[in-house]
C-alpha cells in the first residue's frame, strides 16, 4: 500500500466516523461517545500528514504511534456504542470496527518496522 493510498483510506475512516456520529441519538451518553470518537476516529487521518512528513526516524516512529493511539481509541469507543446500543445503524459501527481493527495492524507493523530499521 503506496503511502496515499493509506492516508485515502485514513480520510475514509474519519468520513465513516462522521456519518457513525451524525446518525447517533441526542440523549446524554450517546452525545459523549460521539464527541470522543469524532475527536479520536478523525486524528489518524490529520495527524498522517505529519508522519509522512517526520524529520528523522525517531519523529516518524512518535508521530506513528500516536496515530495508533488514536486509532486504538476509536477502536474501543465504537465496542462501547455497539454494545450501549446508542448507535443510529449497527452496520456502519460494524464496518468501523473492522477497519479500524485492520488499520491498527498497519500501523503495528509499521511503527515495529521503523523500530527494526532504526537499530540497524
Amino acid at each position: 500500500m503506496t503511502p496515499h493510498e493509506l492516508e485515502d483510506r485514513l480520510i475514509d475512516f474519519a468520513v465513516l466516523i462522521v456519518d457513525i456520529t451524525e446518525k447517533m441519538p441526542k440523549s446524554y451518553a450517546a452525545r459523549y461517545y460521539a464527541q470522543q470518537l469524532l475527536r479520536s476516529g478523525s486524528s489518524p487521518a490529520l495527524n498522517y500528514g505529519e508522519t509522512r512528513a517526520a524529520e528523522s526516524k525517531k519523529d516518524f516512529i512518535h508521530k506513528a504511534t500516536v496515530i495508533l493511539k488514536e486509532l486504538r481509541e476509536s477502536y474501543n469507543c465504537l465496542r462501547i456504542i455497539k454494545r450501549t446500543g446508542i448507535h443510529g445503524t449497527a452496520d456502519l459501527v460494524d464496518k468501523a470496527l473492522t477497519e479500524s481493527n485492520e488499520l491498527v495492524s498497519i500501523f503495528v507493523a509499521s511503527v515495529n518496522t521503523a523500530k527494526k530499521n532504526l537499530k540497524k
